[in-house]
């Protein structure tokens, strides 16, 4: 059952990070109009069963006053809310209260702000510390999401680094999007085909979805159930079939080693994780499903 949709707002980006599982940037495309949040939120009410929406990106601060609308439009609606931000508004504490007591008047449920060495080098001092500082003097409820090696989930990964250019060694980093681009050659291998499970999306009954302003309803980032611009939200989540779908089928059946074998890709002698062999094996392919495996923000492709 569905319960949390998160709207991508847009995917650019003020950083270029190296660990995003997507590949936003400065000139990465693809940003909602207040309309389209309008129009996504209506198929979102029919669908009856979520509480919570998140707004993220990219960077969703970048387009603030389509963001607060957003905000506005979900709670109007009964909607719980969260955000997610690196905070790089936060030229000052003050700065920071100016962009956050609007949204905190709205109620907010979750600030998460994302603070690690691959945001931010300077750690004692930086946009993220002073966007936490100013969240938590207002009041508003706040995490902060870093590399942190007692962290879980698909959104907190793995151990910051004391340098870049170092070695990545265990941790909860998911080598997909720009981090399987960037980060893997430096990565402790394995063979690929251990990896039988996909460890972080449950793809049977998920209780989330991402869903960008080009219409993709996506069950984990890149892979796609249909494009809600086309067909309903609900009709969507109605029809869809995990062991049918050329992705998530496989991916049940026997995880990325799986799915390599069965999008005839031949993986190389040694990949970093489950989320690395099942990203080269869907990037290999992005031409047989450009339904299903977009759009190009998620592949480092560029365009749509």
């Amino acid at each position: 059952m569905i319960t949390q949709v998160h709207f991508i707002l847009t995917y650019m980006c003020t950083l270029e990070c190296e660990h995003c599982f997507v590949c936003s940037s400065p000139s990465s495309e693809g940003t909602f109009t207040p309309g389209q949040i309008a129009a996504a939120l209506d198929q979102t009410d029919k669908l009856g069963t979520v509480d919570t929406v998140y707004f993220e990106g990219g960077e969703p601060f970048l387009f603030y006053p389509i963001l607060l609308d957003a905000v506005r439009q979900a709670r109007n609606r009964g909607y719980k809310v969260g955000i997610v931000t690196n905070g790089y508004f936060a030229t000052s504490e003050e700065n920071a209260r100016f962009f956050l007591a609007p949204l905190n008047e709205l109620g907010i449920e979750d600030m998460s702000i994302s603070d690690d060495v691959f945001h931010y080098e300077n750690q004692k001092e930086n946009p993220a510390r002073r966007a936490s500082a100013a969240a938590t003097a207002l009041g508003m409820p706040t995490a902060i999401l870093a590399l942190d090696p007692g962290a879980s989930g698909p959104e907190i990964m793995g151990n910051p680094r004391e340098e870049k250019t170092g070695v990545v060694t265990e941790g909860g980093i998911m080598f997909r999007g720009r981090a399987a681009e960037k980060l893997s050659p430096n990565a402790v291998t394995s063979d690929s085909q251990q990896f039988t499970k996909c460890p972080y999306e449950d793809l049977k009954t998920p209780s989330r979805m991402h869903v960008d302003s080009f219409g993709n309803l996506q069950i984990c980032q890149g892979i796609s159930i249909g494009n809600i611009w086309k067909h309903p939200l609900d009709e969507l989540i109605r029809t869809y079939s995990p062991s049918s779908h050329p992705i998530c089928g496989p991916l049940i059946e026997g995880g990325p080693a799986q799915l390599a074998r069965v999008l005839g890709y031949t993986p190389p002698a040694g990949v970093a994780d489950a989320c690395h062999l099942c990203y080269l094996a869907r990037k290999s392919c992005r031409s047989r499903y450009p339904e299903i495996l977009g759009p190009a923000q998620v592949y480092c492709d560029g365009g749509t």
